[in-house]
């Protein structure tokens, strides 16, 4: 039997569902029932009727799945797959900077840990902070943690400031504008797609700064025969599949996100096998999470 025929297998007597993020591997988004970006995955996390979730991606992925689940057992491939980013702010730091705002509303990005969403007002993703942020009082102080690039992108956006954590995205980070520029000259008709969670620099180098599930819808409607894209790499096979007559070219080649690739079919298959490595959030951490989405999901 090969690896796919067993996780199937696998997947039907565990009674499972598969999530995939849009940068893991194509073979591992291949055998996933779902494969989106953090926005779509919350979404489909808190709606899931099976027994077991399997989510191939990042650990405070899989946390955020544990929250939204906490009677379904949720399991990671490999639990060392990790965010640099949400390693750049504890609840102790949070907490310290809340002290010095008492009145602020205190927002994550989803891409921090359990622990910090405990912290926190609201959570938002690159797909839909827009809209949440719309809905907090003009009037109120905004702390919003850890990326200082997705922040500065929606508070220019809604012309006000906010208290910004100094943390980013070491993949994203690595994007310039340069690389954009080479990117134009390259195919000088093509529409450069990039993250929020780039610079300031490289996004408004850009022509749109999407989610990577907003560039799978921009790139369902798009004219254009080519487009560039400034993310992750791995969101490549995705477009290509939903659209097969258009050209993807990445902005760089070097954006690849080690922790990202670590869910792998032979993992997969194993923590289907075993029902581990399970992931939990301990109360009342979990509790006091679980309302930071919540508020999200209500807003978007």
């Amino acid at each position: 039997m090969d690896i796919v025929e067993e996780i199937r297998q696998l997947k039907t007597a565990r009674k499972a569902v598969i999530l995939a993020h849009n940068y893991t591997r194509p073979e591992v988004q291949d055998v996933a029932d779902f494969t989106g970006d953090s926005l779509e995955l919350a979404r489909r996390a808190a709606a899931v009727e099976a027994e077991t979730i399997v989510l191939c991606g990042v650990y405070f992925m899989a946390e955020t799945a544990a929250i939204l689940n906490p009677e379904k057992t949720v399991l990671i491939p490999d639990p060392t797959a990790g965010c640099p980013m949400a390693d750049m702010i504890t609840a102790d730091q949070l907490r310290a900077l809340k002290a010095k705002h008492p009145n602020a509303i205190a927002v994550c990005y989803v891409n921090s840990t359990a622990e910090v969403k405990a912290e926190c007002d609201l959570c938002v993703t690159s797909g839909n902070a827009a809209k949440v942020m719309a809905s907090v009082p003009r009037d109120r102080e905004v702390i919003f943690v850890p990326d200082c690039h997705l922040g500065e992108h929606i508070m220019r956006a809604e012309g006000r400031t906010y208290e910004l954590w100094p943390g980013y995205c070491p993949i994203h980070d690595r994007l310039t504008a340069a690389d954009v520029a080479a990117a134009r000259a390259a195919h000088p008709t093509a529409p450069v797609l990039v993250h929020p969670e780039c610079s300031r620099a490289v996004r408004e180098a850009a022509d749109e700064r999407l989610s990577t599930g907003g560039m799978c819808a921009y790139a369902q409607t798009c004219a254009a025969g080519t487009i560039l894209v400034g993310t992750e790499v791995g969101i490549l096979h995705r477009l290509r599949q939903e659209n097969p007559t258009k050209t993807f070219v990445p902005v760089s080649e070097g954006i690849v996100c080690a922790d990202m690739k670590k869910p792998t079919l032979e993992n997969l298959a194993a923590c289907l096998k075993n029902l581990s490595p399970r992931v939990t959030v301990p109360e009342p951490v979990a509790s006091r999470a679980r309302r930071a989405i919540e508020a999200m999901l209500r807003v978007s």
